[in-house]
C-alpha cells in the first residue's frame, strides 16, 4: 500500500491555514479594537504588541494558497472561481491593513487619524471577508460536469448568502476575542483592565456564533448530520463539543482571576482550534464541499512527491523562524516602548 499524498496534503494545507488563523487572527483583532481605545498611547502600544511579528504570520496564508494549487489544482480553480470576490476584498483590507501599519508611525500628529482609520477598516474588512469565504465554503459550492471535469456553476454572488455573512461576523468576533487576550497578555495597567472587560462579552458572543454554526450545518446538510448524529460517529466526535464547554468554562475563569496572563489567550486558541477541527470533521474527505473528494481534485502522485519535498524542507525553517520571533519579543509592551 503507497503514500496517500492527498491526504499528507490535506493535513499541511489544514496547518497552515490554522496557523494562518491564530498568527494573524489577534492583528486583525487589534484593528478592530482600535476604536473602543481613542488614546493615542494605548494604540501605539496595542500596536507594539505585534509589530515585530505581524508580517512574518502572513507566510502561512501563502503557503496555504500555494499547497492548494500544487497539491488540488482542481479544487484551487473552483475554490478561487466562486470565492473571487471575497477574497479580492479581503486582500484589499490586508492590504490597507499592511500600509496604516507601516505609515501610522511616520505620520504627522495631525495625519495619524487616517492611518488609524485605515487600520480599522482594513482589518475589519479583511475579517469579514475571510469568514464569508469560509462560510461559503463550508456550506458548499455548486459544480456542473464538463468534459474537462468539474467547473464551478455558481455566479459572481454566489457568496452573498445569510449563512455565509454570519459567518463573516462570526470570525469577526473570534478575531476580536483573540486580539483582545493577546493584549491581556502582553500589556498591563488601565489598557488590560479594559480588555479584560472587553473580553467577557466577546466571549459569549462567540460561544453563540459556534452554537449557531453547529446548528445551521447539520440542519442545512443531510451528510453532516449523519456525521454527526449517527453512530459510531457520534461516540467519536463527542470529546469536540465536550471540550468546547470546558474551553468556555476555562475561558470565563481565567477572565475572573486577579492576575490573568497567558490563560485567556491559551483558552481562546483552544476556542478556535475546536470549531477549526468541527468543520474539518464535516466536510472530510471533500476538498470542495460537498462533493468533491481529495483524490479526486488531486494532482498527479509525481506533482504531489516533487512539491512535498520541498514543503517538508522549508516548512521547519518558517516554524523556526515563527517561534524565534515570538522569542524575542516576548514580555510586557508598556508605554514608550516599541519596536519602530
Amino acid at each position: 500500500m503507497g503514500i496517500d499524498l492527498s491526504s499528507i496534503w490535506a493535513v499541511i494545507i489544514f496547518f497552515g491555514v490554522f496557523m494562518y488563523v491564530v498568527m494573524d487572527g489577534f492583528d486583525l483583532g487589534i484593528g478592530m479594537l482600535f476604536p473602543f481605545v481613542p488614546d493615542r498611547h494605548e494604540r501605539d502600544v496595542m500596536m507594539n504588541t505585534v509589530a515585530p511579528v505581524w508580517d512574518g504570520n502572513e507566510t502561512w496564508l501563502v503557503l496555504g494558497g500555494a499547497a492548494l494549487f500544487a497539491a488540488f489544482p482542481r479544487a484551487y480553480a473552483i475554490v478561487l472561481s466562486a470565492l473571487y470576490l471575497p477574497l479580492i476584498f479581503m486582500l484589499l483590507g490586508l492590504i490597507f491593513r499592511g500600509v496604516a501599519f507601516e505609515f501610522r508611525f511616520k505620520a504627522l500628529d495631525h495625519e495619524r487619524h487616517v492611518w488609524d482609520k485605515a487600520f480599522i477598516g482594513g482589518s475589519v474588512t479583511a475579517a469579514f471577508f475571510q469568514g464569508v469565504a469560509l462560510g461559503t465554503y463550508v456550506q458548499g459550492i455548486p459544480l456542473v460536469a464538463t468534459a474537462s471535469g468539474p467547473q464551478f456553476a455558481g455566479g459572481a454572488f454566489h457568496w452573498l448568502q445569510p449563512f455565509a455573512l454570519m459567518c463573516g461576523v462570526g470570525v469577526m468576533v473570534a478575531y476580536t476575542l483573540l486580539g483582545c487576550t493577546w493584549l491581556i497578555f502582553r500589556t498591563e495597567g488601565g489598557l488590560q483592565r479594559r480588555m479584560l472587560a472587553t473580553a467577557r462579552p466577546l466571549a459569549l458572543l462567540l460561544v453563540l456564533a459556534i452554537v449557531a454554526v453547529s446548528i445551521w450545518t447539520p440542519l442545512a446538510d443531510a451528510d453532516v448530520a449523519t456525521r454527526w448524529f449517527t453512530w459510531p460517529g457520534m461516540l467519536w466526535f463527542a470529546p469536540v463539543p465536550i471540550l468546547v464547554v470546558l474551553g468556555v468554562v476555562l475561558l470565563l475563569r481565567s477572565l475572573a482571576g486577579e492576575t490573568p496572563h497567558h490563560g485567556p489567550f491559551m483558552a481562546s486558541l483552544g476556542l478556535i482550534f475546536l470549531g477549526y477541527t468541527g468543520l474539518a470533521i464535516s466536510i472530510w474527505p471533500n476538498i470542495v464541499p460537498p462533493a468533491l473528494s481529495i483524490w479526486a481534485a488531486a494532482s498527479a502522485p509525481a506533482s504531489q512527491g516533487f512539491a512535498l519535498v520541498g514543503t517538508l524542507f522549508i516548512l521547519p525553517f518558517v516554524l523556526g523562524y515563527s517561534c524565534f520571533s515570538y522569542y524575542v519579543f516576548r514580555g510586557k509592551v508598556k508605554l514608550g516602548e516599541g519596536y519602530h
